[in-house]
């Protein structure tokens, strides 16, 4: 089972999360002065990334509250937690490069795939 760490009640089981989108995304101050294609982007349009990803937590089952995350999408694996409102943590990478087939555990660039 995976341990997710909640930033304000520790390590808890996956099961009392739920996952609730991507994390800062920038919404508009005045919606109704945005255009329909712009709205549509909003509303439809995230990032898909193969790695690192910053993502909205909640934990439903314990203190409910929200939370940002990041996590690699390619092995679950949580590399942080930290509140919302607070930035993205520093020293974590953008966009890691992909585990290579076989040696896992070790990182080679996307490109020798």
């Amino acid at each position: 089972m995976l341990l997710i760490t909640c930033p304000y009640c520790g390590p808890r089981p996956e099961l009392e999360f739920r996952y609730a989108g991507e994390a800062h995304v920038v919404r508009a101050e005045t919606p109704s002065e945005i255009g329909a294609d712009e709205w549509g982007a909003f509303l439809y349009t995230r990032a898909n990334p193969r790695g690192l990803h910053a993502e909205r937590w909640r934990h439903i089952h314990g203190c409910a509250r929200f939370f940002n995350a990041l996590r690699d999408t390619r092995t679950d694996f949580f590399e942080a937690t930290y509140e919302v409102g607070q930035p993205r943590p520093s020293g974590t990478e953008e966009n890691k490069p992909a585990l290579s087939g076989d040696n896992v555990g070790t990182w080679s660039g996307e490109s020798a795939r």
